[in-house]
């Protein structure tokens, strides 16, 4: 039962993934932006798409696990669905979604990219110095320990797993909202730019020296964004 609940979950989150990296795509290709200015909406679902693509892989051990968690205590009606779990992680970045459309609109416009080389280098700048800050390895330490996050935190019941859905949700948007952010350097639908950051992400959250590297990406950030702002 524990194998074939597991299985499912996996199945399960592969075919999301699945299904929003295809959307990425399609959208990198021109086919989900033919308009010039899509309506708010349809700009809101195609970030939440990309979240959904870029995160929910190095989140996977700890919806993994909370399922793991439920399917051995079964019989405690107190242990809501992985999917609710999942749901409330979502949400955070449904709201982070929105707030980008917004800062989309508010700054691109159609063309998903600042104009600006002294607008990219300072986002440039912002983001490595983020990843070498205190708030940011308080978030990664919480992301990179799936285990003590849902023991530290747990809660029974519906209610409870979706506070803790989205209470982790929110510690991989304190990891990675800057990083995020670098998708107004390099185009917010440039398919080349999503899959590295998207590694970036990864390797922070599941390598043994991910948070290292993390800082290390940081110093080349700052080092890039001030390349910028000088004309280099």
């Amino acid at each position: 039962m524990l194998r074939h609940q597991r299985l499912a979950v996996c199945g399960g989150l592969a075919l999301l993934v699945l299904i929003s990296w295809w959307s990425v795509i399609k959208g990198a290709n021109g086919r989900m932006d033919a308009m010039s200015t899509p309506p708010f909406g349809i700009t809101v679902l195609m970030w939440w798409l990309m979240m959904v693509a870029m995160m929910l892989p190095s989140a996977s051990p700890a919806i993994l696990l909370y399922g793991k968690v439920r399917a051995i205590r079964s019989g405690d009606s107190e242990i809501a669905s992985t999917w609710v779990f999942l749901a409330g992680y979502l949400a955070t970045w449904l709201i982070f979604s929105i707030a980008a459309a917004l800062a989309q609109l508010l700054l691109t416009g159609p063309s998903m990219a600042l104009g600006s080389r002294d607008e990219q280098g300072a986002l440039l700048i912002a983001a490595g110095a983020y990843q070498l800050s205190p708030l940011k390895s308080a978030c990664m330490r919480e992301c990179r320990s799936p285990a003590q996050f849902i023991s530290r935190h747990w809660q029974p019941g519906w209610s409870g797993a979706v506070q803790l859905g989205v209470r982790h949700g929110v510690y991989c948007l304190g990891c990675c909202w800057m990083l995020m952010a670098l998708l107004f350097v390099g185009g917010i639908m440039n398919l080349l730019w999503v899959v590295g950051l998207t590694l970036i992400v990864a390797i922070e959250k599941l390598a043994s020296r991910g948070a290292r590297i993390g800082k290390i990406a940081g110093v080349g950030l700052v080092v890039w964004g001030l390349a910028k702002l000088f004309g280099f």
